[in-house]
């Protein structure tokens, strides 16, 4: 099989919301958290089978993505999934809205680590609840958190513990003993656990495994929603379909409540990217993964060279936590926009002295982005 990571595909005039942001300026989209490679064939084959029918009526579950579901969560974490501990979304993002207005009521909060995905910042603001953070904080090269040091802070209103592993920004994968402590964090305090596991296939360190925060023990599954999707995978993100893994009944029925009339089933082609990308993408999937690591130890090697820059290298996902809080600059995102450079704000994180760096693209892409940081870099020196 011939994979042609490298090839630059077009996107400027397409419906690309990363390619339209800066349409008719010299910047390189290096963003939102999708790639620019072309999503594998068995996902395309599938969808032109589909669309070739000529129907598209109200779809049902398919059975398959369901089997298929099923049978990689126990194939690759040893994790039994009943079917019926399954409910389908059109993204992992509702899935965290779902959650803060499923498992918490007004005058109740959510915890969760900082920086981190701003939907999950916005969706415990957008429930107009309050939100405990704790600072993620470099261990050996590592971004983690030490939940302890919320003990005295927490006011025992707090419902929801809110996990991204791995972690994005950071790229952190947490081993056993990591997720074990969360999950002691959360008994302590009666918490419920969403864990947003989207970017579970992208592992880039040799010798990490995946474990999902639900597999950990029958604790953790019952006060678990795990959330997972191909999307960011396969880069099928446009075409949005989602699950949660909800074993406990309850929770699934409270899950379910909060959305009805509200949040609407995945579209019909969606369903069968997704069944086409788990069934048969694995392959591509393994070369994606070895293009992915060769830039990111590339990226970080060249990023570390630069004065007032440094990158603890991700252990996972397509995306580089930058630092530039030596740069003495008082917005990094907007001084390396003014370079040519489009990265994703810290702010939206919760660190503004940071920028994220989507290097889901072709290398040449990457060594042209830089260039642009070294050369903006070396006008501060001056």
């Amino acid at each position: 099989m011939t994979c042609t990571f490298d090839q630059r595909i077009d996107r400027r005039h397409s419906d690309s919301l990363k390619w339209q942001k800066y349409g008719g300026q010299d910047i390189l989209p290096l963003w939102v958290a999708d790639t620019d490679f072309r999503s594998p064939q068995c996902v395309i084959d599938a969808l032109q089978q589909r669309v070739a029918h000529g129907i598209f009526g109200y779809g049902t579950t398919p059975d398959e993505l369901i089997a298929v579901t099923t049978a990689r969560m126990l194939a690759r974490y040893q994790w039994k999934i009943d079917p019926e501990w399954l409910v389908l979304l059109p993204g992992v993002v509702s899935g965290l809205n779902l959650a803060v207005r499923a498992f918490t009521e007004p005058h109740q909060g959510t915890v969760a680590p900082t920086p981190i995905y701003p939907p999950f910042r916005s969706a415990a603001k957008l429930a107009d609840r309050a939100q405990l953070n704790v600072s993620l904080k470099l261990h050996e090269g590592r971004w983690l958190a030490d939940f302890d040091e919320l003990s005295t802070a927490m006011t025992g209103n707090e419902k929801l513990l809110m996990l991204c592993n791995p972690q994005n920004p950071g790229g952190t994968v947490y081993r056993r003993e990591e997720l074990e402590a969360q999950l002691r964090f959360a008994q302590r305090h009666d918490l419920i656990v969403c864990s947003d596991e989207i970017h579970c296939d992208l592992l880039l360190e040799d010798g990490v495994q995946h474990i999902p925060f639900g597999s950990l023990n029958e604790d953790a599954q019952r006060r678990s929603v795990t959330l997972i999707s191909p999307s960011k995978t396969f880069n099928i993100a446009g075409l949005g379909a989602s699950l949660a893994i909800i074993p406990d009944k309850a929770l699934r029925a409270r899950f379910n409540k909060a959305r009805l009339g509200i949040v609407p089933q995945p579209d019909i082609l969606a369903l069968v990217a997704a069944t086409a990308a788990w069934r048969d993408g694995q392959p591509w999937l393994d070369e994606q993964l070895a293009y992915l690591k060769t830039s990111r130890d590339w990226l970080t090697e060249r990023v570390n060279a630069i004065e007032g820059l440094s990158l603890a290298r991700p252990e996972a996902t397509y995306l580089a936590w930058i630092d530039a809080s030596q740069l003495n600059v008082a917005s990094p995102a907007l001084f390396f926009e003014r370079h040519g450079l489009g990265f994703s704000a810290g702010r939206d994180f919760g660190d503004d002295s940071f920028v994220r760096f989507n290097f889901g693209c072709p290398r040449d892409l990457i060594v042209e982005a830089v260039r642009r940081m070294e050369k903006a870099v070396r006008t501060l020196r001056r």
